[in-house]
């Protein structure tokens, strides 16, 4: 680890209270970056970076609404003296079930969070960073997004989507200096095991090579180094982290 190779950085990492994104925020804290945990539960958030020291920073925060969204990034802004990294990580899978029995609220609901507040977030932090002439954003896709996972329509559409938005925002930010990437782990034991069934997350696991599933830390390893200046000329790329699963 490169304990200094976030110094002086500031960190957004969405849905940082626990599982991947608490993973990262320690991650980045320990290479001496600032953090604030933007979160749906906000005493969480505050009780974690509570935890975590002086250089946490707590937001609660809707990424399905774009108004808060955007005046949290002003907030977060002025509260650490800018944002130079987005980590969008918030997200849920929903309930497993073939898409002609999917319900729509459901729907609705995964892409929501998934999607939107990916696209919400980039939209408001993205100004702050081209303001400021740099910026790393780095966005939690899926293997779902890639390959597609039965019985989960909306979160397999929903990480496609955000790798196609990758795509396109690293596209048009390639000629500054702010990179978009985007990771697309496997499956890691978080909480987000709670919204799936046995026979799915067994499904999950037996596409996995490795014969393990992905630990929160080796993710945050990756994500590490996409939000540093060492990734310098990757941008609107998709980072595999699947223990091969998939190998493109």
């Amino acid at each position: 680890m490169n304990e200094n190779r976030l110094s002086d950085r500031c960190a957004v990492v969405t849905g940082g209270a626990q599982g991947i994104g608490r993973a990262i925020a320690e991650r980045f804290l320990a290479e001496d970056a600032k953090v604030c945990l933007w979160d749906s539960d906000g005493d969480l958030a505050a009780d974690v970076a509570g935890h975590m020291g002086g250089s946490a920073y707590s937001q609660q925060i809707d990424v399905t609404n774009p108004n808060a969204v955007a005046r949290a990034a002003e907030t977060t802004a002025l509260a650490m003296g800018g944002i130079d990294i987005l980590v969008n990580n918030a997200g849920i899978s929903g309930p497993n079930a073939p898409t002609w029995e999917y319900p729509i609220e459901d729907w609705l609901q995964v892409l929501n969070i998934d999607l939107n507040g990916v696209f919400y977030c980039c939209r408001a932090v993205v100004p702050i960073m081209r303001s400021a002439g740099y910026g790393r954003v780095v966005n939690i896709a899926s293997v779902a997004g890639k390959e597609g996972n039965p019985n989960a329509p909306a979160y397999s559409a929903a990480k496609a989507g955000v790798i196609g938005l990758t795509k396109s925002l690293g596209k048009e930010l390639a000629e500054t200096d702010i990179r978009v990437n985007c990771v697309t782990p496997a499956v890691a034991k978080t909480r987000i095991f709670d919204q799936m069934t046995e026979e799915h997350i067994g499904y999950m696991l037996s596409k996995i090579p490795m014969g393990r599933f992905v630990e929160v830390e080796e993710i945050a390893a990756l994500v590490a180094w996409l939000s540093s200046e060492e990734c310098s000329f990757s941008t609107g790329a998709v980072f595999d982290i699947t223990g091969g699963r998939s190998t493109y």
